[in-house]
């Protein structure tokens, strides 16, 4: 694996899951600490610790770590990192822990995930984060109300990961480790390696932004979200299942991997796509794609900000390079998908190709154009949709209405 990119900040992945006798000891050691209950997104922040998806950090952020990313995107230390990643604790819990301290830390299903060495408590200025990282205050903001409703105090401290939760077995040929993606990319002989981020099917505009990379890159990893999903989102198995019948029928063999990661998303749109671009170095890639409204939500960033974000971070931040593609369609005249770097047209020639919009099609029993997406993928979401309730339905109505996603 020596051709491949080198971990974010760090010549090694740095992997905090316990195996074997260690895992075991720990697991007994666990059973004697105080319980500490975590959420959604702290389990997959805290899977991604484990597998060395958050390369180089080993535990949950302290003050200093924290305030530093909120406010320059850097570590104490001086290392890049544009997110805080951290763990909260109401009153009462954090009064009854001292620094030193070990806990246990529970999944909201009731699985022990880690061990944590508690080494510091802080509270936050949760308005001075979120206008960092969120640009709003908005408790409309999805990101923002997670940061708003997290509880009083954060706990920081190294931890030792117990569990991947449910993602190997619910998420089995799809789910990857850093190590794993890694393995495939060299045994393929890959160098060059684009990173695709879905949370969609993949549609016309997805498949168009794969080749662009293709064009010049050895190899494409289209790497989707299967963490926590919103209402209206549309299941990982079908989304699984679309993206292996797109690759199957349209892209050239062997040309393209596949895998899941174990994130909630955060709609934290430019700094969301800085993660974005860490963790893909972590995992192997060389190039980050960045399009159209990258991980924004609703009206809060311009179509545009998580390129512009990209362009105004130190040359060194991250090895991983910003692959920034324009806004693409189907444009008639054209006979095919294009851009409007290259594009001629005017707007009425061109289809504008949205996630959104093709779920609300789907969703409402509407003809969907075929320049939306092929039929194979169009076949399997109808089936899907097909099979939900009025009330799911309405669900999915109400989400495309209210957020937005990777267009």
């Amino acid at each position: 694996m020596s051709n491949l990119i080198r971990p974010h900040g760090s010549d090694e992945l740095m992997a905090l899951l316990l195996e074997g006798d260690a895992l075991t000891a720990e697991q007994a050691r666990a059973a004697e600490m105080p319980q500490v209950s975590i959420t959604s997104r702290e389990t997959g922040d805290l899977i991604m610790l484990g597998i060395g998806g958050f390369t180089p950090l080993t535990g949950f952020m302290g003050k200093a770590d924290w305030q530093g990313v909120c406010a320059d995107m850097k570590l104490a230390n001086g290392i890049f990192w544009p997110i805080p990643i951290t763990m909260s604790v109401d009153q009462e819990t954090a009064d009854s822990l001292n620094d030193g301290d070990e806990i246990a830390l529970i999944a909201e299903n009731g699985d022990l995930m880690a061990t944590m060495k508690v080494e510091e408590k802080y509270t936050i200025d949760r308005d001075f984060e979120c206008e960092n990282v969120f640009k709003t205050t908005d408790d409309a903001h999805p990101g923002v109300k997670m940061v708003m409703d997290q509880k009083a105090v954060n706990l920081a401290g190294p931890v030792k990961v117990l569990s991947e939760g449910v993602f190997p077995t619910e998420f089995d040929g799809i789910y990857q480790r850093p190590t794993e993606s890694r393995a495939f990319f060299a045994d393929s002989g890959w160098k060059t390696i684009a990173a695709l981020q879905l949370r969609n099917p993949m549609h016309r505009s997805h498949e168009y932004l794969g080749k662009i990379a293709l064009e010049t890159l050895d190899g494409l990893y289209i790497h989707q979200l299967i963490g926590g999903l919103k209402a209206g989102d549309i299941p990982a198995d079908v989304r699984v299942n679309c993206i292996d019948a797109l690759v199957e029928n349209y892209f050239k063999p062997g040309t393209v991997l596949q895998g899941g990661y174990p994130l909630d998303m955060r709609y934290a749109g430019p700094r969301e796509g800085l993660l974005h671009g860490v963790f893909r170095q972590n995992f192997g890639c060389t190039h980050m794609i960045i399009g159209r409204d990258h991980a924004g939500v609703g009206d809060y960033y311009g179509p545009f900000d998580a390129q512009e974000i990209w362009n105004e971070i130190p040359e060194n931040a991250m090895e991983i390079q910003m692959m920034p593609i324009d806004w693409t369609f189907w444009c008639y005249k054209c006979g095919g998908m294009i851009s409007m770097r290259t594009c001629p047209h005017e707007q009425q020639d061109r289809l504008f190709v949205s996630g959104t919009a093709l779920r609300k099609a789907l969703s409402e029993g509407e003809e969907v154009p075929s320049e939306f997406s092929r039929p194979e993928i169009l076949s399997i979401l109808r089936e899907y949709y097909a099979g939900l309730s009025d009330d799911d339905n309405v669900e999915v109505k109400m989400h495309s209405k209210a957020t937005g996603d990777e267009k």
